[in-house]
């Protein structure tokens, strides 16, 4: 009995040594904001010497922050992109091996559409995508329809809708649109904790004629210019007629003169 109290004293006093030698990094702040403009961190009692730190950004290494200074302090400042999109950012110190602690930049969500624009022939499928690269991501997604008559509503899925979510992606379908009830602005809406952001895409359903005006206009082009030949012929005067055919036998005219005054010629040598 007396020998496992020992073991057991021996084992609470290692953990306290353990406790106050083991390496720490002070993160300043802990929780980060849009008002943040900068990170830091401070690595204290380190075992091993420090050979290097950098930055991550979602996991990502921040390649302008690496160094090779072995000072246990880094800096990151935050930027512009940093406070649009957010994410969880944490300071790595590389000594026998790879310290790091997380600060969390936390904005409300920034949604896009990669196009603003779709077009879509009558009765094909459209597809409209939004995106999304904030931190935190987005938890909850959903779309609205505003017509061109200015009426709104709220989209959800059923024969005509599909909508899919990913961590960072809203796709919306639209089975079978028609022209006249489906054109519009399709707004997608992305919130997180820290409150909601959205952006429109405007679709626009061509008939399936209107691939066809092209050359129904070509052809209502060709009627036309016919058409005002014909009437012309039809409509020109007689004496321009008369005046056609004898242009063609003038040259009889004259060669019948000619032909006259060779006889008269003949007949005065003969004389």
């Amino acid at each position: 009995m007396a020998l496992l109290w020992v073991f057991g004293a021996v084992m609470v006093c290692f953990y306290q040594v353990t406790s106050e030698t083991e390496p720490n990094i002070l993160t300043e702040p802990k929780e980060a904001n849009i008002t943040t403009e900068v990170l830091s961190c401070n690595f204290t009692e380190p075992q091993t010497p420090i050979k290097g730190h950098h930055w991550t950004r979602n996991g990502n290494v921040i390649e302008e922050t690496r160094s090779t200074s072995t000072v246990g302090f880094t800096q990151y400042k935050v930027d512009k992109t940093d406070i649009k999109f957010g994410g969880a950012f944490s300071c790595v110190f590389i000594a026998a091996t790879e310290f790091n602690e997380s600060i969390k930049l936390s904005v409300v969500p920034h949604v896009v559409a990669p196009k603003h624009n779709e077009h879509v022939t009558e009765n094909d499928k459209a597809v409209l995508m939004c995106e999304s690269s904030t931190y935190p991501p987005i938890d909850k997604w959903r779309w609205s329809f505003t017509d061109d008559s200015k009426n709104k509503k709220d989209i959800t899925e059923d024969e005509k809708y599909i909508i899919k979510i990913e961590p960072n992606k809203t796709t919306l379908y639209i089975n079978n649109p028609a022209s006249n009830m489906d054109s519009g602005s399709y707004t997608c809406h992305g919130s997180n904790d820290m409150g909601e952001f959205s952006d429109d895409i405007t679709l626009r359903v061509r008939s399936r004629l209107a691939a066809l005006w092209p050359f129904l206009g070509i052809v209502v082009e060709v009627i036309v210019l016919v058409t005002i030949i014909f009437i012309f012929e039809k409509r020109r005067k007689p004496e321009d007629l008369g005046d056609d055919d004898n242009v063609g036998s003038a040259p009889l005219k004259n060669e019948s003169a000619a032909n006259h005054k060779d006889k008269n010629v003949r007949q005065r040598n003969c004389n």
